[in-house]
């Protein structure tokens, strides 16, 4: 027997198919390492955010220096998704293979380094439109990979007890990054122009990954998980996940129509909420600051209840639904201000699509695990 119990603890792939409980429990964080990550995924989503906040904080000074008008300034506002939208189920497929934690620190130290440059960007050439579409639509790309990574890690590296907190804890960085530039972006954008805002925001993200490399990661795993993405190769063999069942599951579709709608209308408000306040309050120097506040965590944890084998991937396919409904609701928002000159019509769109995604939720929504294979289902 403590022969046959030590070779069940190996780390061997075909081992982890069949008893993944006991491979499951030697990977999970211990208190301290828990605490340690929490706290730097914290820091992580609120960069993160920061990042993706200081188009929309920069918008208006950018739109007068460049000339744009609402529909260009929708254009690039949106271009962000476009970007984001393509990489959720890769994101969440490399996170369930190589790590979460490696995944989300490759991807930190890129858009980092995009943010910061996208000043330089700017003036390449005239072609000030079209180079600013590029770097929001690289920045979406890089970025889409985070959330689907984090659901795989935390589904996978902490106990299920404290999921909900640990990932709500974690969550509620996008709520500290949207204030943090709102406000220093804003005092930033007064005293040293828009520039400074991306050089805050890109410098900081590349200090936080320059940290979580070289205190929290083991160099020799993330050398070992760039060398297999490099030549195309897993590296452990893939798990048998079971797509019949998930999606003839009404709760996994409760979940994904949930996270389009509180996605759609947390992106909609988010790129559109700064010009609204600097329009509408031209005076005020912290109503920029007071976006909208999404309790939409509740919905990442739901998707790790229901699957959490394949909550990357699964949370990867719902936050791509979110992403393209972003893309139009962004792009129609500008065009509804451009049109009527009014911002009530913005406002009464995210309110339906609100409404349509809690209806939904209220209905079909569960947190049964449904990710278990029958043994008599052929997959």
């Amino acid at each position: 027997m403590p022969s046959q119990r030590s070779s069940l603890m190996q780390p061997i792939p075909e081992e982890t198919r069949k008893t993944p409980s006991a491979t499951v429990e030697d990977t999970r964080w211990s208190r301290p390492e828990c605490q340690a990550w929490t706290g730097m995924l914290l820091l992580g989503t609120c960069l993160l955010y920061c990042a993706r906040v200081t188009m929309p904080v920069c918008t208006v000074a950018m739109s007068q220096d460049f000339g744009w008008n609402k529909k260009e300034a929708g254009i690039v506002l949106s271009s962000f998704f476009w970007g984001y939208c393509l990489t959720q189920v890769v994101g969440g497929h490399l996170g369930d293979r190589i790590g979460g934690e490696k995944v989300i620190l490759l991807s930190a130290s890129a858009w980092g380094f995009i943010t910061l440059a996208t000043p330089l960007l700017s003036r390449l050439g005239s072609g000030h439109l079209a180079f600013m579409t590029f770097s929001r639509i690289l920045t979406g790309l890089l970025q889409g990979v985070y959330f689907p990574a984090l659901t795989s890690l935390l589904s996978q590296r902490v106990q299920e007890s404290e999921r909900a907190f640990t990932y709500s804890t974690v969550g509620a960085g996008s709520q500290v990054g949207t204030l943090v530039t709102g406000g220093v972006g804003s005092v930033l954008l007064d005293l040293c122009g828009w520039p400074s805002v991306f050089y805050f925001s890109g410098g900081l993200t590349l200090l936080w990954a320059y940290y979580v490399y070289t205190y929290l990661l083991n160099e020799k795993d993330l050398v070992q998980a760039l060398g297999a993405l490099a030549q195309g190769l897993p590296v452990t063999r893939p798990s048998k996940v079971p797509w019949r069942q998930l999606f003839r599951k009404a709760s996994v579709w409760a979940a994904i129509c949930s996270q389009l709608s509180s996605a759609c209308s947390f992106f909609i408000l988010l790129s559109w909420l700064p010009t609204f306040f600097k329009e509408t309050f031209p005076n005020s120097k912290v109503t920029e600051s007071s976006r909208c506040v999404s309790s939409c965590s509740g919905i990442s944890v739901n998707i790790q209840d229901l699957a959490p084998s394949c909550a990357g991937f699964l949370f990867g396919v719902a936050n791509t639904a979110g992403a393209l409904a972003g893309v139009v609701g962004v792009c129609l928002g500008g065009y509804l201000i451009e049109t009527t000159g009014s911002w009530t019509c913005v406002f009464h769109l995210v309110a339906i699509i609100s409404n349509l995604g809690l209806c939904t939720f209220l209905v079909f929504g569960k947190a049964q695990r449904v990710d278990l294979v029958p043994t008599h289902e052929d997959l």
